[in-house]
């Protein structure tokens, strides 16, 4: 009684104290109190005080060059799913868009600053890692037929980073992982051995989670989010908001029920349509001004 009791208590001031710090060194103090008392053995006071660890990590802060190396292996595993297109004018095209945009941002300045590439993909899709790396496959591109809509696409992967959207992802994943060696190591303590043996110690990978944000999408509150984001940003640079409406429209008649690309990550186009008009946005026809268009079409017209 004693036993179950005192790991209990172990395990809930893991999960109730305020910092790292004072979160491994409450419980190096609580084990060793306990070993003393002979409460618990010196293997039970192992498996709590590697609980600890794990906690302490969840909470950590990353740092923009932490987060600048997520993000190339998240990049990584994106380039080795998509191919980069080569084309040299479209994907300078994009990148002058798109560096406009996040100049713009309320993001301007990140570690390693903004990149952006085109995928030589019929998928339609988009991807923004921590770092600043957006990519956009040329599947996506055909659904803008305008500079506006081109810079609606951009300025939407823009809000994903400016609101940290994969960040968020990759901590909450990390605090699944600490939970899970919580289970795991109280399985260790007070379950039997065929428990303890289907727990094994947990070893998320950044491929794990990249896996996440690519098949699975951000929730649907991000994905508004991003898009407020994105009519705000449009506004702010001198584009049309629309630009994202009629992009959506035309997205919709392309998507295939599905598909493993936008249709499954993102919420439905008429959904989201709703969700922009909803917040004010009033739709109009967006226009094309003829130099607009025309560097428009020399960039991305055979795209």
């Amino acid at each position: 009684m004693k036993k179950s009791l005192f790991i209990s208590l172990s395990v809930f001031s893991l999960l109730t104290l305020a910092s790292c710090q004072t979160m491994e060194s409450a419980t190096t103090l609580a084990t060793a109190i306990g070993q003393g008392a002979g409460v618990i053995s010196g293997s039970q006071a192992e498996s709590i005080r590697k609980s600890a660890k794990a906690v302490s990590r969840s909470a950590e802060e990353f740092t923009p060059e932490q987060e600048y190396y997520i993000g190339r292996t998240v990049g990584a595993v994106v380039l080795g799913k998509y191919p980069a297109y080569d084309q040299s004018a479209a994907n300078e095209y994009v990148n002058v868009i798109g560096q406009t945009l996040a100049q713009a941002s309320d993001l301007p300045a990140i570690f390693g600053g903004y990149h952006f590439l085109v995928l030589d993909s019929n998928d339609i899709n988009a991807f923004a890692t921590p770092s600043g790396l957006i990519f956009v496959t040329r599947g996506l591109l055909r659904c803008c037929k305008n500079e506006d809509a081109l810079a609606a696409v951009l300025a939407h992967e823009i809000g994903h980073i400016q609101f940290r959207h994969g960040m968020e992802a990759i901590e909450k994943a990390r605090v699944t992982e600490a939970l899970t060696t919580l289970a795991m190591e109280g399985a260790k303590t007070v379950g039997s051995r065929e428990v303890a043996a289907l727990t094994e110690t947990f070893g998320g990978t950044i491929s794990d989670i990249t896996g996440t944000l690519i098949n699975k999408g951000y929730a649907r509150s991000s994905e508004y989010a991003a898009d407020q984001a994105a009519v705000a940003l449009l506004r702010r640079v001198g584009y049309n908001p629309n630009g994202l409406v009629e992009m959506l429209t035309l997205m919709k008649k392309n998507l295939k029920a599905g598909g493993l690309d936008f249709a499954k990550t993102h919420p439905a186009p008429d959904d989201r349509i709703k969700e922009i008009q909803k917040k004010g946005l009033a739709y109009a026809a967006v226009p094309a001004p003829a130099p607009r268009q025309k560097r428009f079409l020399q960039a991305l017209g055979k795209i």
